[in-house]
């Protein structure tokens, strides 16, 4: 069974000056470049590719073969590929390409390492279209080099100190950043750093107040090899101070799978899951295999943390929760692309997937191997503004087949939207590309799910509303949405500090994270994938 799917979101902000969901801190104001230029694309994308400027640090990482040329046939590429692939090619923005913010050394890198003069091109070119909540619409948008987004999406490589950071806070005075997780195996691991510590201070210099935004970002986005000091204070304990080397951390997609018991004395799985990657395919089968076993009476699944990844693991999962008599004859999600592309329109809708991809020694999915299924008729998902994209899919596709998804925590990020990655002189671009709906033909949440305690809607799910408790290990039945989760399970009831309208419900924390693993994405390339 062939899949070509993934699932991306949008990139936080790293800098301390205004971290929040959506955007990159490379995206900038175009209105001082907005002309008269006209839009309308020179020449196909394709007859523009791969032709790289000779100061482009990646031009050496591109996909296929590449010829000499220009940044301005590298930004000519760009514009001709959103006017082809853009779900939104009639509404980019004029600007001109000339304008300085986009010119300038290649050399020149924005956060996630991408030459700025094209990765604050290609933002400027985003629309400008808002939901109906008054956001931007296109908050995810994004660019990323080609080879590092290779290493994470199938090995899950990342750099840094294996931290999970969740902001509470990132404007001074009192900015308030604390662990959300570690990555096991890591040098925070190793330095003993725990959940729920905070970050007090950086190479010497106040985290809450200081105003060295240098040293600062250095510390909490540190460039591999390098060696920086933080002090952390921990609830009912002494600072702790460590001397942290960056270096590349492989990512745990499936941190925690147990079985609990609920206030009924039920048995109810608890399944954690963080990332729609290559490597979770395995964990996430015997986790639902473990969980079977034990004959669990319901699941809560924390997407609490999961930005996305590839839409057919989304699709894997929804299955193994749902059972086969439940998507018999329904298709977990249908693409829908500009009106320009026709054929992929047509194309048949995304299947659950009812086994694994076995590739041959060329990488096709030849055989497969069949999924285990819990076959329950509803499930718990714990939620928050960091939950985006693929995760938003499993939702929206399971309650397309009737299945009764109850929401705890908070509203979701909202982006019913993926991409397919293009590589282009070594940089890969992830604009917008297709908006997905379920077998009822829903997929209008772009503001989000959220839970509610009064009459449920489209997009407000029956629910709690619940605070990421960061005093408390993940999977501790005493954290608070876990708690909340299990109380619902057992009662039909929420806690009574727990009683939520889409009004009162707000994230509690923006995870600091780059936008690659915030993701709806469909792989390229003819591969199982």
């Amino acid at each position: 069974m062939s899949r070509i799917s993934l699932s991306i979101s949008s990139l936080l902000a790293l800098t301390l000056a205004a971290c929040g969901g959506g955007g990159s801190s490379s995206d900038i104001a175009t209105t001082s470049s907005t002309t008269n230029v006209p839009t309308t694309a020179p020449a196909s994308a394709a007859s523009l590719a791969q032709q790289c400027a000779p100061d482009n640090p990646y031009r050496g990482d591109a996909s296929t073969a590449t010829r000499p040329g220009t940044l301005s046939a590298e930004k000519q590429w760009i514009r001709s590929y959103l006017d082809e692939a853009y779900l939104w090619y009639d509404s980019v923005p004029t600007v001109d390409p000339s304008a300085p913010e986009y010119s300038g050394p290649m050399t020149t890198l924005d956060s996630r390492k991408v030459p700025l003069p094209l990765s604050n091109y290609f933002s400027a070119l985003k629309t400008r279209l808002t939901t109906p909540s008054g956001a931007k619409t296109d908050r995810f948008s994004f660019t990323y080099p080609t080879k590092a987004w290779q290493q994470l999406s199938q090995s899950g490589l990342t750099s840094g100190y294996g931290v999970e950071w969740v902001a509470l806070n990132s404007l001074s005075p009192n900015r308030l950043w604390r662990v959300a997780m570690v990555q096991p195996g890591s040098p925070a691991a190793a330095a003993g750093i725990l959940r729920g510590d905070t970050l007090k201070t950086v190479d010497g210099v106040d985290f809450a107040n200081g105003t060295d935004s240098a040293t600062l970002n250095a510390g909490v986005n540190p460039v591999n090899g390098t060696v920086h000091q933080l002090v952390f204070s921990r609830t009912n304990a002494a600072d702790i101070s460590v001397s942290l080397t960056a270096t590349r951390v492989t990512i745990d997609p499936v941190p925690v799978t147990s079985v609990v018991t609920d206030p009924a004395g039920r048995k109810v799985g608890y399944l954690h899951f963080t990332d729609h990657i290559a490597s979770s395919e395995s964990k996430l089968i015997d986790a639902i295999q473990t969980l079977k076993a034990q004959n669990v009476a319901d699941l809560v699944l924390d997407l609490r943390y999961n930005g996305g990844g590839y839409l057919y693991l989304a699709s894997e999962l929804s299955y193994m929760i749902a059972g086969p008599n439940r998507v018999a004859g329904k298709f977990f999600e249908k693409l829908q692309y500009n009106a320009k592309r026709t054929s992929d329109n047509a194309a048949a809708a995304t299947p659950f997937y009812d086994g694994a991809c076995l590739p041959d020694a060329n990488g096709y999915c030849t055989t497969s191997k069949a999924l285990p299924s819990l076959d329950l008729p509803r499930v718990f998902v714990i939620a928050t503004g960091n939950t985006c994209s693929a995760s938003e899919s499993v939702i929206n596709a399971l309650r397309g087949i009737n299945v009764d998804v109850q929401l705890i925590g908070s509203g979701t990020c909202g982006k019913p939207y993926g991409f397919t990655p293009k590589d282009n002189c070594g940089v890969s671009y992830f604009p917008i590309e297709f908006r997905g709906i379920n077998a009822k033909g829903f997929g209008d949440y772009a503001d989000g799910f959220a839970p509610t305690s009064g009459a449920p809607t489209d997009t407000s799910l029956p629910g709690c509303s619940a605070s990421d408790d960061l005093d408390k290990p993940l999977g501790n039945t005493s954290e608070r949405m876990l708690s909340a989760a299990l109380n619902r399970a057992a009662t039909g009831s929420c806690p009574a500090s727990a009683t939520a309208t889409r009004q009162s419900v707000q994230p509690t924390g923006v995870l600091q994270r780059e936008a690659v693993r915030e993701v709806r994405v469909l792989t390229g390339g003819a591969g199982p994938r």
